[in-house]
């Protein structure tokens, strides 16, 4: 009986599991709300808004159920955002596990190059950060190219649109997007000037 009971739990985990992986396919239809804002396949044709194509299912479906949250509370938790908020709020677990699913699948196209003195400023400041300043390397928990770290939550930014790594940064640093992990961004951002985040986004941008 004992051991029966250990083999149904592990089954049911991975069933867990593989629901939270979601439906591609079924993703894609469900997605057709999200192309006017992200594209079809995720390359957002408008650079405030980001790049969802390839990014790790994961952060994305975190992402979604914090919009929701945030359209359930009134923005007192989660994500606040005008309009993601609205078109969360209506999405299932399941929903969010598909259509993350889908955009996960896509491939992202590259971002803008970025010029010599950027490249020089940006590469410095991303892998190496600012000690006198107390600025953390974004190569810590982004990758040296921008990948991100699936496992641990933190999102990938190669190739994302500069201006939309700008909005976010300039957001973490005020203060009004505020569901990072443990603060971290938050943190980070707060010591960054105008010309560093100028910089890093067009650094990241840039990566492959």
């Amino acid at each position: 009986m004992k051991k029966f009971a250990v083999v149904f739990a592990v089954l049911s985990m991975f069933s867990t599991l593989a629901q939270a992986e979601g439906d591609a396919q079924a993703g894609q239809t469900k997605a057709v709300t999200c192309i006017a804002c992200h594209g079809m396949d995720g390359n957002s044709p408008i650079d405030m808004y980001p790049k969802i194509a390839g990014q790790h299912t994961g952060y994305m479906v975190k992402q979604l159920k914090e919009f929701r949250q945030a359209a359930q509370t009134g923005g007192q938790e989660g994500r606040h955002d005008p309009v993601m908020s609205g078109m969360a709020m209506a999405l299932s677990d399941e929903d969010i596990a598909d259509i993350s699913a889908y955009f996960a699948s896509q491939q992202i196209s590259a971002g803008p190059a970025a010029a010599e003195e950027v490249q020089e400023r940006g590469h410095q400041l991303y892998m190496g950060g600012d000690a006198a300043r107390q600025i953390t390397a974004c190569v810590a928990c982004h990758g040296v190219k921008g990948e991100g770290m699936s496992l641990a939550g933190y999102p990938a930014l190669a190739s994302q649109h500069p201006t939309y790594l700008k909005i976010q940064l300039e957001k973490f640093r005020d203060g009004s997007r505020h569901n990072d992990m443990n603060g971290m961004m938050g943190g980070v951002a707060k010591n960054l000037t105008d010309e560093d985040i100028a910089i890093l986004s067009q650094y990241i941008s840039a990566l492959k």
